[in-house]
């Protein structure tokens, strides 16, 4: 763990890779946590010295969520956007876009997977708070911007007097941006990403991979970042002028490596609903044959 401040930095294995992510716990009497899906540990190890009285959740994916159960006397919020979309699965299910990609006894299998960690913290959230506007936990001023693209409610928080910004899956990874679910879109990412750049701003924290970052590290890091959409879409057009059907396209691993896709009816899901973005930001069209996937 890490301090910047009354900031406290919450790793986790691997840098805090999928399935973790990073937390951020403002060191106050109201004892807040921003995201729940560090490593468990850690989490009950900040409960014990300091205590966690509230939970801000930036968005709903499982990775950021799936261990504020472990802290259920605690407030637990998210996003005004994404308030709805925790109330059930299903709702979770057409936001991933499994409801979009997969048939009817593929979706109960992915139900019937899902962690009861995750439901259960889902379940927890009883209100939203307000994007933009300035909060304040002991003396801690702190701002959750609208940053949609990731998803459609994403928040990322804004520390102005610290000069620090938690920029959530804004993460810098190799693999690029993600923006795979049915509520995910390239266009926004592109502006919210460019967005954060802008802020009064010198400590750039990601949620995954990078870790703490300068401004200028940050920067660099997001041209190498936002540049991999434009390799997608070169290899995307590549084999739509070979003449792949969209079910060929979804078998070259544009996103995700093909063992993957083979294996992984998630990733699957994710892959095709990635690609069918790209062919509608490109203009382009391609013949499909099966719409459906098991």
């Amino acid at each position: 763990m890490k301090r910047i401040g009354n900031l406290i930095v919450i790793e986790s294995p691997q840098n805090s890779k999928v399935p973790y992510s990073r937390s951020l716990f403002i060191d106050s009497p109201e004892g807040v946590l921003i995201d729940s899906g560090a490593k468990p540990e850690a989490l009950l190890e900040i409960d014990k010295e300091f205590g966690i009285g509230l939970i801000m959740n930036t968005h709903y994916h499982p990775d950021h969520t799936q261990y504020g159960y472990l802290f259920p006397d605690a407030e637990k919020r998210i996003n005004p956007v994404e308030f709805e979309t925790a109330r059930s699965m299903k709702n979770v299910a057409n936001e991933y876009g499994i409801l979009q990609e997969l048939d009817q006894k593929a979706y109960q299998k992915w139900l019937d997977t899902v962690p009861s960690r995750w439901e259960q913290s889902l379940q927890q959230i009883s209100g939203a708070y307000e994007y933009n506007k300035e909060y304040s936990f002991g003396g801690v001023k702190v701002i959750f911007l609208h940053t949609p693209g990731h998803t459609k409610g994403l928040a990322c928080p804004y520390f102005p007097e610290e000069g620090v910004v938690f920029t959530v899956d804004y993460d810098m990874s190799s693999f690029g941006p993600w923006y795979n679910g049915t509520d995910g879109d390239i266009d926004q990412f592109i502006k919210s990403g460019l967005m954060l750049l802008e802020l009064d701003a010198d400590t750039y924290i990601t949620g995954h991979h990078k870790g703490i970052l300068s401004k200028n590290e940050f920067a660099e890091a997001m041209k190498k970042y936002l540049a991999v959409i434009d390799k997608r879409e070169e290899k995307i057009e590549k084999h739509v002028r070979m003449g792949l059907t969209f079910e060929e396209l979804a078998n070259v691993g544009i996103f995700y490596p093909k063992h993957i896709l083979e294996k992984e009816p998630l990733y699957r899901v994710w892959e095709r609903s990635g690609i069918r973005k790209h062919l509608q930001r490109m203009g382009l069209s391609v013949p499909e044959k099966e719409k459906s996937i098991n």
